[in-house]
């Protein structure tokens, strides 16, 4: 496992563990990402999907075509179980066989810790920015909102494909955003590149449900806003 991510779990044997302080620090420190889900003591507190997917990197190491599939949030106590020897397609689940995540790899497999911890920090950086930056935005676009009572942003997947494993650094950048709104649900995609030493060296897509849309009140989505961004102060 890389190492910069010792401090965001436990491992006993195949079997992982996150604490709700675990998740929360990695959530607000290395994601920047306020979402009140991943709050210690929250009620329906769930680990960052972020936080999985930078376990399986350092664990699985980062393959040149990986696909991420989130099939349930994972709550407090969970002891997720993390198969070895794995194949190209494989499943976390909890020890009651409950799916997680679903993983699909292709192409080379790179181990570098550097490189891998340059991905993570990229990509959940990439992450945190989502709400202010993007989702506000195309909301405002489509004159929709999420309920502000239970502002609830589900990650659907992710996926990448990189066409070089020959790097040290990678920024990821934002090329294009789209929503889907289907009566109260909006399905959200975003494009990426990776970028390194100003080359091009993959691009990427995640998606995002947001539920229980509702008409757009301007007053209300700044309160969100607002309270997101005192959170984050």
């Amino acid at each position: 496992m890389n190492t910069f991510l010792a401090s965001y779990y436990q491992k006993q044997n195949q079997a992982i563990s996150i604490t709700q302080e675990q998740a929360s620090d990695f959530a607000k420190g290395v994601a920047q990402d306020y979402n009140p889900i991943h709050d210690v003591g929250a009620k329906r507190f769930c680990v960052p999907g972020d936080l999985l997917f930078s376990l399986v990197l350092g664990e699985y190491g980062l393959s040149q075509k990986m696909r991420f599939s989130f099939a349930g949030m994972v709550g407090t106590g969970v002891q997720l179980q993390f198969p070895d020897p794995v194949n190209e397609a494989f499943d976390i689940r909890d020890n009651n066989d409950k799916l997680y995540l679903s993983v699909e790899r292709q192409g080379e497999v790179a181990f570098c810790q550097t490189q891998i911890e340059s991905f993570i920090r990229s990509y959940v950086a990439f992450s945190g920015l989502n709400f202010i930056h993007v989702l506000v935005p195309l909301m405002k676009q489509h004159q929709v909102m999420i309920n502000p009572a239970r502002p609830l942003v589900i990650y659907e997947s992710m996926s990448f494909d990189l066409n070089t494993l020959e790097f040290d650094q990678v920024e990821l950048t934002l090329v294009d955003q789209k929503l889907a709104v289907d009566g109260k649900r909006g399905d959200v995609t975003l494009s990426f590149e990776l970028h390194s030493d100003g080359k091009l060296v993959g691009t990427g897509e995640k998606t995002l449900v947001m539920s229980g849309l509702r008409p757009l009140c301007e007053e209300k989505i700044q309160g969100l806003c607002d309270l997101y961004e005192s959170r984050k102060l």
